[in-house]
């Protein structure tokens, strides 16, 4: 019996000690396990060092990566610098190779010079009927400038306040590009009874919407005989000729003179009444930017704002890109309350 019960014993002590003690572990298995925790903890620390550099999460996976593509590709697009000034698109080409070749003129005297009113009309027709036959183009005579002299002289000082010289407003009205101010001074002279006349002069060609002189072409004529036997014949005929000879280099050298001028494109005027509020035309300006070539502010107060936009673009699409532009600056209620050739004027709604 006592045998019997050593034997129960040193079974059950032999049974606990295989369950509580723990398989061995060869040592290559153990170096396995080390380096793989080694190598988790490595990727770990790389991951949060990416993390702290790029500011994402790896957990993200691929999503991550999406999103910082677009990021990436957001952020470039708005540090593009804009075009270099000259530097023109096969688009932009086109539109100033088309604006150049359709050019409005609107042609006057200058009043300062003197000019008799008779001969000084007689030059501004004689360069409209150049324009006329010659180009195809369509012209405001001299009569309807006198005309819009008087008609206009209110609407003038409501708009512009004097700010502008008054012919530039009728020009602008009257949708030119180029003001041509004629002025000139004629000699007499009398031979064997009969009247001789010559004149020196200039054509001075100005930007209606800047109203910068671009330039300007001398003209002279010879001595030219009167045609009925008086010196005001005599000068006419000399400011007739002298005109219709120095129109071609005026327009050869006007449309150079404007290209030259256009480095940034076409000048709109744009004025709003009634902005309150200068963060919504600091993001109007923003907004205009994207769809222009060059923004400039040129006044701010909460009466009115005055911006000059610079475009290759229509005078259609412009105003186009200034309703756009406001309503996404808050603007929703933007109405136009008059134009004048490149200059817009536009109440806020506000």
């Amino acid at each position: 019996m006592k045998k019997y019960l050593v034997l129960i014993l040193i079974g059950t002590v032999l049974f606990v000690s295989c369950v509580s003690t723990p398989s061995p572990v060869s040592p290559g298995t153990a170096v396995q396990q080390q380096s793989s925790a080694a190598e988790t903890t490595n990727t770990s620390n790389k991951d949060r060092a990416k993390e702290l550099v790029t500011g994402t999460s790896s957990a993200a996976g691929s999503s991550t990566a999406t999103s910082t593509a677009a990021s990436t590709s957001t952020a470039s697009t708005i540090d593009v610098p804009p075009p270099l000034p000259g530097v023109l698109s096969a688009e932009e080409e086109a539109y100033l190779t088309n604006y150049l070749a359709r050019l409005q003129y609107m042609v006057y005297y200058d009043e300062a010079a003197g000019i008799e009113p008779d001969v000084a009309k007689s030059a501004v027709a004689q360069a409209n009927r150049y324009l006329i036959s010659i180009l195809g183009l369509t012209v405001v005579d001299a009569a309807q400038i006198e005309k819009n002299k008087k008609d206009q002289k209110d609407a003038y000082e409501a708009e512009t306040g004097g700010s502008m010289d008054f012919i530039q407003y009728i020009a602008q009205k009257n949708n030119a590009d180029v003001y041509v101010e004629v002025s000139f001074k004629p000699t007499t002279e009398q031979k064997n009874g009969i009247y001789y006349a010559s004149v020196q002069g200039s054509m001075k060609l100005f930007d209606t919407s800047t109203a910068q002189l671009l330039g300007s072409v001398a003209f002279a004529s010879p001595l030219v005989r009167s045609a009925d036997g008086t010196p005001k014949s005599a000068v006419i005929a000399a400011t007739a000729a002298s005109v219709w000879n120095s129109m071609p280099k005026m327009i050869e050298q006007s449309k150079m003179l404007v290209k030259n001028s256009l480095s940034q494109g076409v000048r709109y005027e744009i004025t709003i009444q009634n902005t309150p509020d200068s963060k919504m035309i600091s993001a109007m300006r923003r907004a205009l930017a994207k769809n222009v070539r060059l923004v400039e502010q040129n006044s701010y107060s909460p009466a009115s704002t005055v911006m000059y936009l610079f475009s290759f673009k229509s005078k259609e699409k412009i105003e186009d890109a200034i309703y756009d532009a406001a309503e996404r600056s808050g603007m929703n209620d933007i109405r136009m309350v008059f134009s004048r050739g490149k200059a817009f004027t536009f109440n806020s709604g506000l």
